[in-house]
């Protein structure tokens, strides 16, 4: 096993993925809209994997967050609400906000399950900063870091109880970029005391199972280094005065925020500290490089990736869907 989830091209896997696929054997792989057709589809696509890698609890991931970035839309699955809807009824009932978390983020569990797909890269614990990029805006839980802390752990307990496991995102924080990270390099210029807010967040929900690093440099710790790249930021910030322990995987390793071919990119992730390099766009080429510059999976990640597995409900919800959305939209409605 090597430590990179792979993307794919299409709703089903081809002869050169499926060969790939074998002889690379990536720790897990990560799901697209052009991955997501209908709930038939999806459960053979998963079901395809997991008996190709021949593990069970093979991390299959999404970003199924609601609002913008939302893999399985309609007409097949509904609309689902961005983290700023959760951030206005916080405004006039915090605990009635953070049960709508909960409730929301269980039915996004009862929607991937039936499809497979056992890892969402939600919640956000980004610190939503009014003159900064939209690249966050309204995908944040808010402008105040105890609160996106409490929102989110209700998010990671609803999707645990769902039977799917969350990752928090970005680490150490993505909440004032300038720039999207999906096109340039974005350089924070905020002071260690300025970014101590950034990081509360995820040092109070440093328990999470896995998490997500940011393609930005944040001068104050390492100048001349992406945090995905940065060993000064991945050691000495996230792991160390965050405190995070568990699975920590790159953002996607395609954006152009990264230079330098994707091997270099991959090695570059794993050398800093990150447990996994995330390949997205399911080119062949590029995956084939990513594959190239990894060796297997070191002990220590292997361990995180089935500790983070473990944590969830193996036992289907005894909710439905239909049930847990109303009881979301009830709530809602308070705002």
């Amino acid at each position: 096993m090597i430590p990179a989830f792979f993307g794919l091209s299409g709703l089903a896997l081809t002869d050169a993925e499926r060969s790939f696929f074998r002889s690379a054997a990536p720790a897990g792989f990560i799901l697209f809209r052009r991955n997501c057709g209908d709930r038939a589809q999806m459960r053979a696509l998963t079901d395809d994997l997991r008996s190709l890698v021949g593990r069970d609890d093979v991390p299959i991931l999404i970003d199924q967050e609601g609002g913008r970035v939302q893999r399985m839309g309609p007409p097949e699955w509904p609309k689902l609400p961005a983290g700023e809807a959760f951030a206005r009824l916080w405004d006039k009932a915090p605990v009635s906000a953070m049960e709508a978390a909960r409730v929301n983020a269980k039915a996004i569990a009862v929607i991937l399950r039936e499809v497979g797909v056992n890892v969402d890269c939600l919640p956000l614990l980004d610190v939503r900063r009014p003159d900064a990029d939209t690249v966050i805006g309204d995908r944040a839980l808010g402008t105040e870091p105890k609160q996106v802390a409490s929102l989110g752990r209700l998010v990671i307990d609803g999707l645990r109880e769902g039977g799917v496991v969350g990752v928090v995102k970005h680490m150490p924080g993505h909440g004032r970029t300038h720039l999207d990270t999906h096109k340039a390099l974005p350089i924070i210029d905020a002071s260690d005391d300025e970014l101590a807010e950034d990081i509360q967040p995820f040092r109070q929900l440093n328990d999470a199972p896995m998490g997500m690093t940011a393609h930005l440099v944040y001068a104050a710790w390492d100048a001349e280094r992406p945090a995905s790249q940065s060993p000064v930021v991945v050691q000495d910030i996230i792991r160390g005065r965050i405190g995070f322990d568990g699975l920590l995987m790159s953002d996607d390793l395609g954006m152009h925020a990264l230079s330098g071919d994707f091997g270099a990119r991959a090695a570059g992730a794993l050398a800093a500290g990150t447990d996994i390099a995330l390949h997205c766009s399911g080119e062949m080429a590029e995956m084939e490089s990513v594959a190239g510059a990894l060796g297997p999976i070191p002990r220590v990640s292997y361990d995180r990736l089935q500790r983070a597995m473990a944590t969830v409900a193996t036992q289907a919800s005894d909710e439905s869907f239909e049930e847990l959305v109303a009881k979301r939209d009830s709530l809602l409605a308070l705002a």
